[in-house]
């Protein structure tokens, strides 16, 4: 058997040890042909011709992870691509890697094997096989062919990335950072071979994360490019990747660069779809040809109408009976916004507008304007900006719509020109939302600037706010839109990701009086053309923490009519649960008992497995289909037909993983530094009393002032909850999410009361 062993070269006793554990391999005489290979750490080294034919004539891959290194993982993510087997090694001696590890995803989800010395190393590298590689799947993803591995933040060239590929008309799925905080191996794998395409942008070593970001896409690259995928790797003039890799790499300095590379890409994957062959169903068990569907709503606009769950919620926006719908983060927001676009848009008489901004635009409004105005000023412009911004994307989406029914119907061919001039002239620019969005921005922070300089608390007339917003008159807009809506039903305007990015608990007065802008532009627009007759509805969706951040601001703003997306009933998430499992072709009336039996074993540690699944979500759909897929790669790749004990144990450690990352990455931004404080809290047990809650989040580096914050945050999170007594512990979930309610059993119950550790996070930190 012959072994490919890449290992970094940055860590002397860990190349010492596998030199020596060679060495012992080759003096002990056996069939076992050993190829070190070092690794330095100059990203894209490893992307030369002698290195891919090494790797391919090998039987087996051995990579050491003691430190992260680019080129190893690349090498690991090109072995698994090639269908080789890989064993993931690590140096038991060096600790000061483990926390970029966890946060990475990758490497602890592949697995791997610990070794203290070249005796301990040898002995892994005797009893190695080639059986068992991760499993590639071979259907193609018609429907969304391209994946995309996002930044950790959206900037310009992810949004330009973004912007291109919709442009080209091809469907996509991301790996979101902001939203899943680790990559997970046999996902990412799962992703790259169901595509056709694949994007990987580098981050230069200047931005946040960049290096874990970088680890991940060495691996997503090494995949890709091993199975052949329509594959491009972008990354900004400079860096990281060196300019003799160029023919793999490329390098952009203007977004019309990145605009050419997805071009490319667009026409290969256009050809690719053209010439493909419908693929054979892959052989294996049923567990083997499950799908679940992905947990992120965005990834799965495309099948998503086959298994929603039409909620009373969903029934009440859709009747237009609420014009807010408030969830936590993974609650179902996106999947609720998704369908209900989709419900509107099947009467083609409907406009319906869906707005999805990525999260950054207004962030140069904020600090290039209203820092400089006084409350009132503030309220009166961006109530103004966000009126504008809604009628001409109401113009924009009924002139694209109708744009070549005009033609053909008299009736509607004179007020169409008309509302095409009275849209132009307002400067709307081209590009999707989030282009249009982000120049109207750019421009009315750079017109304020020239108006007003930089004074602070200023204040503005009517007039000057006008003047400053509105590059046409408005009134003549809503004319020309009032007309053409005769001919139209009823025009639906949908906003999400306004609360992309900000952080839980972190929010701003500036963030919440965006919200309430927003709200108050579009109740002004929808008076004035009810008032003229036309059926206008705005539905806002919005984390529930800012919706109650907003109602303590604005009081009035509890009388909103809104839908909560909050999970309470574990009956609802298993039949949630049961409509995807039942979509892999069977009887659409097969009870959730029977399938699930199919997949899981019915008990582990004495709970009924679905259960003991659902309790661990956080109840939240989105994790309960993590845990699910994280069990069931396990389960797979050891070629199961059932999710045993073993991979339910495997895949809530992984899981638990993310759910730290996640909390973790928001309490950053809520401390406003980097923190591994929930990390403190391993060897501390499972339940606190006051002080020593208060004494671990101190040794942690918490600030006495910020102490509490970061209580409020950790019951909010779901990551503690509390118990009085001899009753069972209730976590923010078992409050209706009442984060008041809360907080006064927690005063009431002072003397009894004890903080109780989500068993969630138990595997996380070995407990």
């Amino acid at each position: 058997m012959k072994i490919f062993f890449a290992y970094p070269s940055s860590l002397a006793e860990v190349m010492q040890a596998i030199k020596g554990a060679g060495r012992l391999v080759a003096h002990r005489g056996n069939d076992v042909y050993l190829h070190l290979w070092v690794e330095n750490d100059i990203a894209g080294r490893p992307l030369t011709d002698p290195i891919f034919q090494q790797i391919q004539e090998s039987d087996v891959l051995f990579a050491d992870v003691t430190t992260v290194n680019f080129n190893v993982t690349f090498e690991v993510g090109y072995a698994i691509g090639l269908g080789k087997r890989v064993h993931i090694t690590r140096n038991n001696n060096f600790r000061r890697e483990a926390e970029i590890i966890d946060k990475i995803g990758i490497f602890d989800t592949l697995g791997f094997e610990s070794y203290s010395n070249e005796e301990d190393l040898a002995t892994i590298l005797l009893n190695a096989n080639d059986t068992g590689p991760i499993r590639l799947n071979s259907s193609a993803n018609v429907r969304a062919p391209i994946y995309v591995l996002n930044t950790p933040t959206i900037g310009q060239a992810m949004l330009a990335i973004i912007s291109r590929i919709k442009k080209a008309r091809l469907g996509f799925r991301n790996f979101f950072p902001q939203e899943e905080p680790r990559l997970s191996a046999i996902k990412a794998v799962d992703d790259v071979s169901t595509s056709l395409g694949v994007v990987v942008p580098l981050l230069s070593k200047e931005f946040a994360d960049a290096e874990i970001h970088n680890i991940r896409a060495a691996f997503v690259a090494g995949v890709a490019l091993a199975m052949s995928k329509a594959t491009v790797i972008l990354q900004p003039f400079n860096g990281p990747a060196p300019l003799d890799v160029r023919d793999i790499v490329s390098t952009y300095a203007r977004p019309e660069d990145i605009a050419d590379r997805i071009g490319e890409l667009a026409l290969e994957v256009t050809e690719r779809l053209q010439a493909a062959e419908p693929l054979p169903v892959p052989v294996g068990n049923f567990l083997a040809q499950l799908s679940i569907g992905d947990p992120i709503a965005e990834n799965e606009f495309q099948t998503l109408g086959k298994y929603f769950l039409r909620t009373d919620e969903f029934g009440r926006a859709s009747r237009g009976e609420v014009n807010l719908v408030v969830g936590r983060k993974g609650a179902g927001k996106t999947a609720l916004f998704s369908q209900l676009r989709n419900e509107k848009r099947d009467n083609s008489q409907n406009i319906v507008v869906d707005l999805k901004p990525e999260g950054y635009q207004l962030i140069r409004l904020k600090e290039d304007v209203l820092d400089y105005l006084a409350e009132g000023a503030k309220t009166h412009l961006i109530t103004a900006f966000f009126e504008y911004v809604l009628y001409l994307e109401i113009c924009y989406k009924v002139l694209e719509k109708d744009r070549e029914r005009h033609t053909r119907d008299g009736r509607l061919y004179e007020p169409y020109r008309r509302l095409l001039v009275a849209y132009e002239t307002g400067d709307a620019g081209e590009g999707d939302f989030s282009e249009r969005l982000l120049a109207l921005s750019r421009d009315l922070a750079a017109k304020f600037q020239t108006d007003f300089g930089e004074d602070r608390d200023q204040r503005l007339t009517a007039q000057q706010v006008t003047e400053l917003v509105y590059k046409h008159n408005v009134r003549e807009i809503r004319t020309a839109l009032s007309a053409y809506l005769r001919f139209k039903s009823s025009v639906w305007v949908l906003f999400d990701n306004l609360d992309k990015g900000w952080s839980p608990h972190g929010v701003t007065s500036s963030d919440t009086l965006i919200l309430r802008s927003l709200i108050d532009g579009a109740r002004k627009i929808q008076r004035e053309l009810q008032r003229e007759g036309h059926d206008f509805h705005c539905v806002v969706f919005v984390r529930n923490d800012v919706y109650q951040l907003l109602v303590e601001t604005s009081a009035d703003y509890g009388k909103e009519s809104r839908a909560t997306l909050d999970w309470t009933d574990p009956d609802l998430l298993r039949e949630l649960l049961r409509r995807r499992l039942v979509q892999n072709d069977l009887p659409p009336d097969t009870n959730f008992e029977r399938v699930w039996s199919q997949i899981c074993i019915s008990h582990h540690n004495g709970e009924e497995t679905s259960q003991y699944l659902i309790d661990r979500s956080l109840m939240r759909p989105r994790n309960l289909l993590k845990i699910l897929a994280h069990c069931r790669g396990f389960a797979v790749n050891l070629g199961r037909e059932r999710i045993e004990q073993t991979d339910i144990e495997k895949g809530l450690k992984a899981y638990s993983l993310d759910l730290i990352t996640e909390a973790d990455q928001e309490l950053t931004d809520i401390l406003g530094s980097d923190t591994a404080l929930l990390y403190h809290f391993i060897g501390e047990g499972d339940r606190f009393e006051k002080q020593k809650l208060h004494d671990i989040l101190k040794g942690a580096g918490t600030l006495d002032g910020q102490v509490d914050t970061v209580v409020d945050y950790l019951l909010y999170f779901g990551f503690i909850g509390i118990k009085v007594g001899t009753e069972s512990a209730r976590y923010i979930f078992d409050v209706g999410y009442d984060t008041k309610l809360m907080k006064t059993l927690i005063s009431k119950n002072e003397r009894t009361l004890s903080y109780i550790l989500n068993p969630a996070f138990f595997p996380a930190l070995n407990l």
